[in-house]
C-alpha cells in the first residue's frame, strides 16, 4: 500500500518555533495539502463532514502538528516502564481497536515536534533508574511507523535510545513502510514488533493498514537490519477456518524469515475482546462490520479499572492459546512467548 498522506493538516502556532514544525510546514505546503491553524492539538474544530460518521472518517485522514506540553510520561504495560509520547492516533480503520473508545472524541492523528524536550525527559527517567534498564513503548496510543516517513520522529527516538547505556525502545506496527528506518543506529536497543494476523482478520477488520504479505516482507527487512524482532498476534479471532488461517500465518512468516537471526524472537498473544462502550462505538462507526460482538457467546472479565471486557470462554481461549503455542513451537522453536491474554 502507499504510505499515508494526510488530506488536511492543522498546526499549533507554537509548533512552528521548532525545527521539525518548520520542516513539516514546508513539506506539506510543497505537497499542496490544505493547512489550517488550531490553538491546541487537544481542541481541533472544523473537521469537514455533514454527519458524525463523515467527520470521523475525515478525522482519520487529518494530521495535527503540535507541542507536547505534558512531559510526565504515562506508565506503560508490564513489558515497558514508560510510554514515550511521539504521536497519538492512527490512520488505520481496525474495527476492534481499543483507541475507538480511548480516543473516541479525538480520532485525528497528532504528532509532537518538541522532540528535544521529550528525549530530555526520557533521559531523566533513564538516569533515575540507572543502572537498571528503562524500557519505553512508542506505540501505546498510535501506530508511529505509519506516519514516520513524514516526521522521522521514531527514527530520531531509535537513535537517541541507541546512544544511551540503559535505555531500550519498543513499538508495534501494522505498516510496511520501514525502509527509512533500516539504517538507523539502533545498536541493538530497539525491539521492532509487527502486529500480524490471519488473512481473514486483516482483510475483514483492518482496513487502511498494510496487507498480510506486506507486513511479512517488512519484517524480513527489519530482521536483516539487525533489530530485535517481535510479533504481536492480535486479536486472535475465532473465524471460520481459523486454525488453517493461523497455520498459514506462521508457515508464511517462517518462510519469509528463513536465514534471518531469530535468536531473540518474541511473540505476544492477545485474544479478541471488547467492552460495552467499545461495542457501541464500533457499531456506529462500522455499521456493516462482520466482527462478532455477541455478548452471549463470551465470558465477562473484570478489568483493572472497573470496566469489564468480553473475552472468549475458558475452553475456547485455552484452545486458541494451545494452538498458537503449538504453531510457534513448530515453526519457531527458539522463540519466547511473552504471554497469552
Amino acid at each position: 500500500m502507499k504510505p499515508f498522506v494526510p488530506k488536511l493538516v492543522y498546526f499549533e502556532p507554537e509548533a512552528l518555533s521548532y525545527p521539525l514544525g518548520k520542516e513539516l510546514y514546508e513539506k506539506f505546503t510543497q505537497m499542496g495539502i490544505k493547512i489550517r491553524e488550531t490553538t491546541s492539538h487537544n481542541q481541533v474544530r472544523g473537521i469537514p463532514g455533514e454527519t458524525e460518521l463523515a467527520r470521523y472518517r475525515n478525522a482519520k485522514s487529518t494530521l495535527v502538528v503540535g507541542v507536547r506540553r505534558t512531559l510526565k510520561f504515562d506508565s506503560s504495560k508490564p513489558s515497558a516502564e514508560y510510554a514515550i509520547p511521539l504521536a497519538t492516533g492512527c490512520m488505520g480503520h481496525c474495527h476492534y481497536c481499543y483507541l475507538q473508545t480511548t480516543l473516541g472524541s479525538k480520532p485525528y492523528i497528532r504528532v509532537y515536534v518538541n522532540l528535544d524536550d521529550i528525549f530530555a525527559q526520557a533521559q531523566k527517567y533513564i538516569n533515575e533508574r540507572a543502572p537498571e534498564i528503562t524500557r519505553f513503548e512508542a506505540a501505546c496510543t498510535s501506530d508511529i511507523v505509519g506516519i514516520d516517513h513524514l516526521t522521522h520522529s521514531l527514527k530520531k527516538a531509535i537513535e537517541f535510545i541507541g546512544a544511551t547505556d540503559y535505555g531500550r525502545l519498543r513499538f508495534v506496527t501494522k505498516y510496511e513502510h520501514v525502509d527509512h528506518l533500516l539504517d538507523a543506529r539502533h545498536n541493538g536497543k530497539t525491539r521492532f514488533r509487527f502486529s500480524i494476523n490471519s488473512r481473514y482478520v486483516i482483510n475483514h477488520f483492518e482496513p487502511g493498514t498494510s496487507s498480510f504479505d506486506g507486513r511479512l516482507v517488512a519484517a524480513r527487512k527489519v530482521a536483516g537490519a539487525g533489530y530485535k524482532l517481535g510479533f504481536v498476534v492480535a486479536p486472535i479471532y475465532r473465524h471460520e477456518g481459523w486454525e488453517r488461517g493461523y497455520f498459514e500465518l506462521f508457515q508464511e512468516l517462517a518462510r519469509q524469515l528463513e536465514g534471518m537471526d531469530l535468536s531473540d524472537l518474541t511473540f505476544e498473544l492477545i485474544q479478541h475482546r471488547f467492552t460495552k462502550p467499545a461495542k457501541r462505538v464500533i457499531e456506529q462507526r462500522y455499521p456493516k462490520t462482520r466482527l462478532d460482538l455477541d455478548e452471549t457467546k463470551r465470558k465477562y472479565k473484570w478489568g483493572r479499572y472497573g470496566i469489564g471486557k468480553y473475552v472468549y470462554r475458558d475452553e475456547e481461549a485455552k484452545e486458541l492459546e494451545d494452538t498458537m503455542r503449538r504453531y510457534i513451537e513448530q515453526f519457531f522453536p527458539g522463540a519466547y512467548v511473552q504471554y497469552f491474554t
